[in-house]
């Protein structure tokens, strides 16, 4: 979220779409209500379902799944062509000015640097000519007119201008009067005193084009200006309260804490190169550019992994830091159990066996390891994947599956103490509400377990490369049971000698806990897990328990718990004023410019006394200083956002180019190609969502919850149900290329065919939540992802749950 959830209450419009906040957060969701109620603010939906959120909302608009980048492409055009624009926005904190290199170009569904268009130098695109015009200063040219042809307005306009309201009927089968009054509320918010907030989930992001998803709408949200505002933002809900704790502490494959890129093999031999390329040099005169930085986190984060064996004399240990070859996502991971290239697999904090796409191929992955360890409360199908359950998947012969699984149980979350990380950035401590099963150990003592006896074996026998291991600091109270508290202040950082400000004066001592992120050095004197969580448990204490929710403006309450990064709540915070440093809006001022600093209810996301006139913009990461409208490099499959097809497509082809189809750049392994279905075989779409009554893959093994929602379910239209033969209440079996599940039919209005690309498209709703391991008295039930096809973004490698081809019989 670059907001918080108190701050819905802010907005003058709240559109949901890519997520259904009723459902899947109903505690969060009460901000909305409160919105309504006494704010009057308008909530719109777009969605393939009327769900539980349309049903409260004052608008509903149906969709296509997979079709998102079709409908915003052409709210991005209808906003230009109706000038609803926040102009002294966009000139002044977007990259609509800047000229872009000559070479740039998109045709027939292709960026330059395809490697049809010459060359292939990238696994998908050369993104050379997605840059900018730079002077002889290295700082790009600009057309503060937004007139020259090559200036990032003008190829925006262009770029979407293919996405009319016929086109967007044509690709999405949302009627084009719905897509007009969702269009017109949204850009009434272009007026310096109103926002709209967009709240999303997963069903943004789990798309072969989900990045660019999000992105499209960051866009929108540029152009009206609001982004940095009171009740705006583009804010992520998130799954589960600890998701954005999962990508904070570098748990993605190519991330280390605080979104440092681990190290490539090829691309960074040393630190020095590694530093180098991970600088970025300032695009414009007189920027922040706060990645500047990134020397003092990484070198403090060496010293978190190694301690006193990191010096400067071997680079602060970047040596022994493992480096990546290639993605080591899920998708790869199983893969390489497929091909027998992985001999073991530690499951920790999740169902992989219920989670990863495709079950049934996970399945032979699993059953070609040595081992499985998993690290878990309650028994999974991770931890059963070997057993044979006949039903309509998994006719498994445990006696041909040599993997040894072993099971080690552990607390769940309310039976410890720890940090989680919400979707509003904020850091809350919680304290264990119960004692765990006595055979139940944290997961830190586990680990701890682990990392003790390997580095004993390490030095008792050696082994191949063992310095990363014997090298790793690890200074806890107890080696083999480290405590969370231990953690959360390895997290924030501490000094290792005293940190000394511009002016020579000692502003930490050796010792102390860092105060702010501000005082990470690159000289080894500091050392800091988490950068951004820098500030969370200072020499104060625990900022992370703090509980004081007075109100101190517009819902802001600084003093619960504490949000990374700085305790800043909303961010980007700086462009809620004009150039000038006067609020945009009177009634929502967050800070402002009081002479000589930034004062205001929030944490400036800016530079203290960088005064108005000194040139610097409010996009402080950003080494332009302003947002991207174009991203310059960033993104690997486009500068652009631009609608393909999912893999599996209920058209066949692309209407706005039928000789690309699906994007030329996805995460797509070799292994499964063979495992996509087409529209002859499956011609409906599946997509799947979360029930209010249950969490993830948890609690159908809780009673009471299965009593409230004891069985799976389907949900189809009346229109489809008809042409089936099938009428509420029977029995039918849902099928993909890769696998089925058997589930009782919900005929319902809630989903309507629609009209797309001139044909008939019906979609199916599948409630994800399912499995063999339940309460013992529930129905039969299956995992859902034996449906879902093994594919992903090529820019977060999330697989694509939301959109694919499925059948559906009576059974």
């Amino acid at each position: 979220m670059t907001n918080t959830w108190t701050d819905i209450q802010n907005a003058d419009f709240i559109l949901v779409m890519g997520g259904n906040a009723a459902e899947a957060h109903p505690v969060g969701f009460k901000w909305a209500i409160e919105s309504k109620k006494h704010k009057g603010t308008k909530l719109y939906v777009v969605d393939p379902r009327f769900n539980r959120t349309a049903s409260v909302a004052d608008f509903y608009a149906p969709i296509r799944a997979g079709s998102d980048i079709g409908f915003l492409g052409a709210i991005i055009n209808w906003l230009i062509e109706n000038d609803k624009i926040h102009w002294e926005y966009i000139r002044a904190y977007t990259n609509a000015s800047f000229i872009v290199k000559d070479g740039y170009d998109f045709h027939d569904g292709l960026f330059s640097g395809h490697p049809e268009d010459g060359e292939k130098r990238t696994p998908f695109y050369d993104r050379d000519t997605w840059f900018y015009e730079l002077d002889e200063q290295g700082y790009a040219k600009r057309d503060m007119t937004l007139q020259d042809p090559r200036c990032v307005f003008q190829l925006m306009k262009n770029h979407f201008s293919r996405y009319s309201l016929e086109m967007m009927t044509t690709l999405t089968g949302t009627p084009k009067e719905d897509f007009l009054k969702v269009a017109q509320a949204i850009g009434e918010t272009c007026a310096p005193n109103k926002t709209m907030t967009i709240l999303y989930a997963l069903g943004w992001t789990q798309h072969t084009t989900g990045a660019q998803n999000i992105r499209t709408m960051a866009m929108i949200q540029l152009l009206l200006g609001n982004i940095g505002m009171a009740g705006g933002g583009v804010n992520a809900l998130r799954g589960h309260s600890n998701i954005q704790g999962l990508s904070d502490l570098g748990l993605l494959s190519t991330s280390l804490p605080g979104y440092l890129s681990l190290p490539s093999e090829k691309e960074h031999p040393n630190l020095a190169t590694y530093l180098a390329k991970q600088t970025p040099k300032a695009l414009e005169a007189g920027q922040l550019n706060y990645w500047n930085n990134t020397p003092a986190f990484m070198v403090s984060c060496l010293k978190w992994f190694f301690g006193e064996h990191a010096t400067k004399e071997n680079d602060w240990g970047y040596d022994w830091l493992p480096k990546w070859d290639k993605m080591y996502d899920v998708l790869q991971m199983v893969e390489l159990m497929h091909q027998g290239k992985m001999n073991g697999c530690l499951v920790q904090g999740f169902n992989a066996q219920g989670s990863f796409p495709d079950a049934n191929y996970v399945t032979e992955a699993f059953s070609k390891l040595k081992y499985m360890v998993v690290m878990d409360p309650l028994k999974t199908e991770t931890a059963s994947f070997w057993e044979n359950h006949e039903d309509i998947n998994h006719h498994t012969d445990p006696s041909k599956i040599a993997t040894e699984v072993f099971r080690l149980p552990t607390p769940c979350f309310a039976e410890e103490e720890g940090s989680i990380v919400n979707s509003s950035r904020w850091l809350q401590w919680h304290h264990p509400a119960a004692e765990p099963p006595v055979q139940a150990l944290p997961d830190l003592d586990i680990l701890g377990e682990l990392m003790t006896r390997l580095k004993d074996l390490y030095r008792k026998e050696g082994g191949v490369s063992p310095e990363p291991i014997l090298n790793c600091a690890w200074n806890y109270y107890d080696p083999r049971a480290p405590k969370p508290v231990e953690m959360a202040k390895e997290n924030n950082g501490m000094a290792l000698a005293d940190i000394t400000d511009a002016n020579g004066k000692v502003i930490r001592k050796k010792g102390e806990l860092l105060s702010s992120f501000s005082e990470l050095r690159a000289d080894g004197s500091t050392s800091c897990a988490t950068w951004i969580f820098s500030g969370s448990w200072t020499e104060k204490g625990n900022q992370m328990d703090r509980r004081d929710n007075t109100n101190v403006g517009l819902g802001n309450t600084p003093n619960w718990a504490w949000a990374w990064p700085a305790n800043r709540r909303i961010l980007y915070n700086r462009a809620s004023c004009d150039p000038s440093g006067k609020p945009w809006d009177p009634k929502r001022v967050l800070i402002e410019w009081d002479g000589t600093k930034w004062t205001g209810i929030d944490v400036a996301d800016f530079k203290a006394d960088a005064s108005p006139e000194s040139g610097m913009n409010p996009f402080i990461m950003n080494e332009e200083g302003v947002a991207r409208l174009f991203s310059q490099r960033k993104m690997v499959d486009g500068p652009f956002p631009e609608h393909y097809e999912p893999m599996e497509s209920p058209l066949g082809t692309n209407p706005l180019h039928p000789e690309q189809v699906q994007s030329p750049a996805v995460r797509l392994l070799e292994g499964v190609k063979s495992r996509f279905g087409d529209k002859s075989e499956f011609p409906y779409v599946g997509t799947t969502y979360r029930l209010t009554e249950h969490f993830q893959f948890w609690t159908k093994s809780v009673k009471l919850l299965m009593i409230a929602q004891p069985q799976q379910f389907v949900e189809i239209s009346e229109e489809l149900a008809k042409e089936k033969g099938i009428v509420k209440g029977d029995m039918v079996r849902v099928s993909s290329k890769r696998g089925a599940v058997e589930a009782v039919a919900v005929v319902t209005k809630r989903i309507k065919p629609l009209t797309v690309n001139g044909q008939t498209v019906h979609q199916v709703g599948i409630p994800l939540h399912g499995g063999w391991e339940k309460e013992k008295t529930a129905p039969k039930a299956y995992l859902i992802n034996s449906l879902t096809p093994f594919v992903g973004d090529c820019n977060t490698q999330t697989p694509e749950y939301k959109a694919f081809l499925v059948n559906i019989e009576k059974v």
